[in-house]
């Protein structure tokens, strides 16, 4: 299966980050052929305050219901539908009651929503610059882990910040990911150094395809210029990246070969080696009781 990662300068404007992911969309399918597209970290809003943030969420119908939903909602749907394409919507603010949570949607080629993932992990840190993040304080966490499959492949969901979890990675390994998702919003500061790093780890450890689509550019939040890194990639299971974006908006296309991964899992079991050998290290690190 050929997959296009998508990298966006969304900004607070949501019908504007709606006709930027149209638009990129449809120029990776006519130019590239890809059956499955996937889009960046809330795709449909960056920066611009908790006000703008609350206006772009989206109620989202109930699984499985295949009711309508928001505007960000069935554009996902209708694209699949008009390119006969699976389509991963990146993430996207989806409104839950108290809090607002960081929601993945998939749709299949008929348009029918397949999966749909929360974030797990939380982005409650302070830059290298002292800029401050606290995603916890309007957005709730996504408490399971979710695979579907497309095209005879399964794919894991993650977003982001779930990228510093290696855990999350070999747990969704142990659910049969063959190739994982890390839609993103990564800063800067922190992408320049950890970005690509971390998600060849990934890809090494899980020895599944890494598939991340990010957002490239400035926006503004609450009045100051903020900078997020871009630079979406697709990494094959040896952890080599195997298609780039590099600074702009635009996509790169690479092909998601199963006899890859079944290759380099044959030559080395690192998974059949921890369940032959598996230790509680939590257990073990915890501190001797008095």
């Amino acid at each position: 299966m050929r997959v296009s990662v998508i990298q966006m300068n969304q900004g607070s404007n949501k019908a504007a980050n709606l006709d930027q992911a149209r638009c990129l969309i449809e120029a990776a399918v006519a130019a590239d052929r890809p059956g499955l597209v996937t889009l960046p970290e809330t795709w449909t809003n960056l920066g611009g305050g908790r006000d703008s943030r609350m206006t772009a969420a989206e109620v989202l119908p109930p699984e499985g219901s295949g009711e309508p939903g928001g505007p960000a909602y069935e554009l996902l749907r209708g694209l699949a539908r008009a390119h006969g394409i699976h389509v991963h919507g990146g993430s996207m603010i989806e409104a839950g009651g108290d809090k607002l949570f960081n929601t993945t949607v998939v749709f299949d080629p008929a348009g029918t929503e397949i999966a749909r993932y929360r974030k797990i992990h939380l982005f409650d840190i302070t830059g290298p610059d002292g800029t401050g993040y606290r995603e916890s304080a309007l957005y709730g966490a996504g408490d399971r882990l979710v695979t579907f499959e497309a095209g005879g492949i399964t794919f894991g969901c993650s977003i982001c910040y779930d990228i510093r979890f290696a855990e999350e990675y070999l747990a969704l390994r142990r659910l049969g990911a063959e190739a994982i998702f890390v839609p993103s919003n990564f800063t800067l500061q922190t992408g320049k150094d950890h970005w690509e790093v971390l998600l060849r780890a990934r890809a090494i450890e899980s020895q599944c395809w890494i598939l991340a689509a990010a957002s490239w550019g400035q926006y503004e939040e609450r009045g100051a210029a903020r900078s997020v890194y871009g630079h979406s990639l697709v990494a094959d299971p040896w952890g080599h990246v195997v298609a780039k974006v590099s600074d702009g908006t635009g996509w790169a296309t690479a092909r998601i070969d199963p006899a890859v991964t079944a290759r380099v899992r044959r030559d080395m079991p690192v998974l059949q080696h921890r369940d032959a050998r598996r230790v509680d290290f939590d257990r073990d690190a915890r501190p001797a009781a008095p």
